[in-house]
């Protein structure tokens, strides 16, 4: 019997394709769009050999065990890969691959700086205040916002995103740019006059600050009550990296009394839930964990988890295999 690839969900159709023209390898893809119930994961993955799985899907002891010892490769249609139990992936011998590339980076600091622009510009705010009917005529105080340039961007991790964000601003806007890392970066500081310094002074001078790191247990919360209260009450907080890197409860209540001026949302603490009361807070834009999301960029993803698979099957270690 051909080994068997279970895709938990329908995902962009190059990768499929791929591998589907693989004769080695039986497909087996969940035939709806959107998230499998927990209880159908568990059932569909019995005795596959590889999982194609989403970063909704908690790969986790309990999975392990309901796929039995046949499962050798998890395939994470993600660049980021904390809904996967390493550890018990790798007791088990299990091979664990992600699809991080430079295209999936551009695209997402892309949606960074739209985000910038359209809590500065006030975007979403004006575009409801249209539909609602409220405009009758142009006025000079009229929903004003703040310029970006020549403000101050505070980038919190300066890898390949935050340096696509980074470029951007800089090369177009001619803002002033702190980060803080884990150490000094010469490339930024040289080409973009980077100025690296400590979270703390990062909050206290940026007009904008934009999170870029990892979900790890020292960034769970690196963004509380404490934190929040050094920021400028005119700056304003964009996250595109995990929501948990933000305290939620205590960035409501930062905005609900305007301690900050706004915030730019693509991810959340309890997702899929969304706070109602951010729904509800004017100088916040919510996007639903889009930022990767364009044609070109989700394609390349979908290639990537079946360029993995591919490998895996071929005897070779996964080009994304995740150590």
């Amino acid at each position: 019997m051909k080994p068997r690839v279970f895709v938990s969900r329908i995902i962009p159709d190059e990768g499929l394709k791929m591998l589907k023209r693989d004769k080695r390898v039986l497909l087996d893809v969940y035939e709806h769009d959107k998230i499998i119930p927990r209880r159908e994961l568990l059932r569909r993955v019995k005795g596959a050999t590889a999982l194609l799985s989403i970063l909704t899907d908690k790969i986790d002891k309990e999975l392990f065990e309901a796929a039995g010892p046949s499962l050798k490769m998890v395939a994470n249609y993600a660049v980021g890969f904390d809904n996967v139990d390493l550890k018990e992936a790798a007791k088990r011998g299990i091979t664990v691959s992600n699809t991080p590339g430079p295209e999936i980076a551009e695209t997402v600091a892309e949606h960074a700086v739209a985000l910038i622009f359209g809590l500065a510009h006030r975007i979403v705010e004006a575009d409801q205040y249209a539909r609602d009917g409220k405009y009758h005529g142009w006025g000079p105080q009229l929903l004003l916002g703040t310029d970006v340039i020549g403000k101050t961007l505070g980038i919190v991790g300066s890898g390949i995103i935050g340096k696509g964000v980074i470029r951007r601003m800089y090369d177009g806007f001619g803002v002033k740019i702190l980060y803080t890392n884990p150490k000094p970066d010469e490339e930024i500081e040289k080409r973009e006059h980077a100025k690296f310094c400590t979270l703390e002074e990062l909050l206290k001078q940026s007009d904008f600050v934009s999170l870029h790191v990892p979900l790890l247990p020292t960034t769970r919360h690196m963004i509380g009550a404490k934190q929040l209260r050094l920021m400028k009450k005119t700056a304003y907080l964009i996250n595109t990296s995990r929501g948990p890197v933000i305290d939620e409860k205590a960035l409501i209540a930062a905005l609900q009394r305007k301690q900050i001026a706004g915030a730019g949302l693509d991810v959340y603490e309890t997702e899929p839930e969304i706070s109602p009361i951010l729904l509800k807070l004017p100088n916040v834009i919510t996007t639903p964990h889009t930022a990767s999301a364009t044609i070109e960029t989700r394609q390349v993803m979908s290639r990537r988890a079946a360029e993995n698979i591919i490998a895996f099957f071929d005897g070779k270690v996964p080009p994304n295999a995740v150590k």
